[in-house]
């Protein structure tokens, strides 16, 4: 079958890579790609904001399938919009998406499911908001209620911190995603990350991860889109992903399926592991970014396959294998200078020819012939080992051989767990 893949991002470099090795993949596209994307699709220039304009291009080029990548456009219903049209999408509508357009909505959802997260308050008023924050102690968490671009979380270790966070969303600092703000208590424990795929009934689980979101080494900073991942997480044992199942997302996809919302896609549960068992902290309606590429890494099935099903009503009653490696994958994001302010764009960029690591590309562009960065995080490196440490080893080595002068990293991605394997 065509394929058409809408986003530029490394977790589109990761999925193109994997969508085109299936032998169901007869041609791909990606709208609009990016440089390392073209090694595996051909990429087009797509407005993914004009829905009619998508359908007429999925009507020309005989598309059978369609994988969006990003949360933007499934917010935007452009799943909604193919849908209507005959079209089969991996990813769900708007109004199951609001799973990750809403962190108030899915709140809600875990009072009423008794789904075990943290305790919170939703506020549309600045001054409730503030009257209302010394109720949940220090520190705390300020969370924008719409799509933030992975930056929307505030943790405030003071008073004034968290009211200057207040102060900020109210004010227009992540635009209209902080038109309304929620408040959370703080929940001590490690984070990982859990993933599964869900045909709207149906729910199977694909893997783990463990992100590194602030921006400098030891987690010092401020939060960012992601600046590293590996996977798996090993600290989200296999008797803890079975609870999680249980407890948080068989619960979830049965409730939204009940309200009329029925779920079809990757359903992507970022947990914080307390001390009285895991609880979700959010949950994000696509692939992680960069966690969709340690899991590219490790998955050696049919994507094509596995993805297609879960977009068909009732297709995971019998699902394809989940196939993913034994070994670690890690994958160290480099960043443009500057990130996560305002990045420097133009930085030219030079790649070694690898063949221990996989180099997916995010904000690159070409220029005058050569590699420029064009975003914030540029390039993803990613490795497999048989331990953390190996893949993180290998993974430095190849980010050691690419010249990027005006871009940098962090140097301790699988800290935990190389401690771990250590001790």
């Amino acid at each position: 079958m065509n394929i058409l893949l809408i986003g530029s991002g490394g977790r589109e470099h990761a999925l193109a890579w994997r969508l085109s090795q299936s032998p169901l993949c007869e041609a791909l596209y990606a709208a609009p790609g990016n440089p390392g994307i073209t090694e595996h699709a051909k990429c087009v220039d797509l407005d993914v904001t004009d829905h009619q304009a998508v359908i007429e291009f999925c009507a020309d080029h005989s598309i059978g399938f369609v994988v969006v990548g990003p949360e933007a456009p499934l917010v935007d219903g452009l799943a909604d919009s193919l849908r209507g049209k005959g079209v089969i999408v991996f990813g769900p509508n708007a109004d199951a998406a609001i799973l990750e357009g809403s962190k108030g909505f899915v709140k809600d959802l875990c009072a009423k499911e008794n789904i075990p997260t943290a305790a919170y308050a939703r506020h549309t008023s600045k001054a409730d908001a503030l009257a209302d924050l010394p109720r949940f102690g220090l520190p705390v968490v300020i969370k924008a209620d719409g799509l933030a671009a992975g930056k929307g979380v505030i943790i405030a270790e003071t008073d004034t911190d968290a009211r200057e966070a207040v102060e900020y969303m109210f004010t227009g600092g992540f635009g209209d995603a902080g038109a309304e703000v929620v408040i959370e208590e703080f929940m001590s424990g490690e984070e990982a990350s859990f993933f599964a795929i869900s045909d709207g009934t149906n729910v199977i689980p694909f893997g783990s991860a463990q992100d590194h979101k602030r921006v400098g080494d030891g987690d010092t900073g401020p939060n960012t889109g992601g600046m590293g991942a590996y996977s798996p997480a090993r600290v989200l044992s296999a008797e803890l992903e079975v609870e999680v199942m249980r407890r948080i997302i068989h619960p979830t996809v049965a409730a939204m399926a009940r309200e009329g919302r029925p779920y079809q896609g990757v359903l992507f549960a970022g947990l914080m592991l307390t001390s009285e068992g895991p609880k979700l902290i959010e949950y994000n309606c696509r692939f992680g970014d960069p966690e969709c590429q340690v899991l590219m890494m490790r998955f050696a099935g049919d994507l094509v396959a596995l993805l297609h099903a879960a977009s068909l009503e009732n297709g995971l009653a019998n699902p394809p294998a989940v196939e993913l490696k034994a070994d670690t994958a890690l994958t160290v994001v480099m960043a443009a200078n500057g990130y996560p302010g305002t990045p420097e764009k133009g930085g030219r960029i030079t790649l070694p020819d690898v063949d221990d690591a996989k180099i997916f590309h995010a904000g690159t562009a070409i220029n005058d012939g050569s590699l420029v960065a064009n975003g914030g995080r540029v390039l993803n490196v990613t490795a497999l080992g048989h331990t953390v440490t190996e893949a993180q080893t290998k993974a430095y080595e190849t980010v050691d051989s690419i010249e990027f002068p005006t871009g940098f990293c962090r140097r301790d991605i699988g800290w935990r767990d190389v401690e771990r394997e250590r001790s």
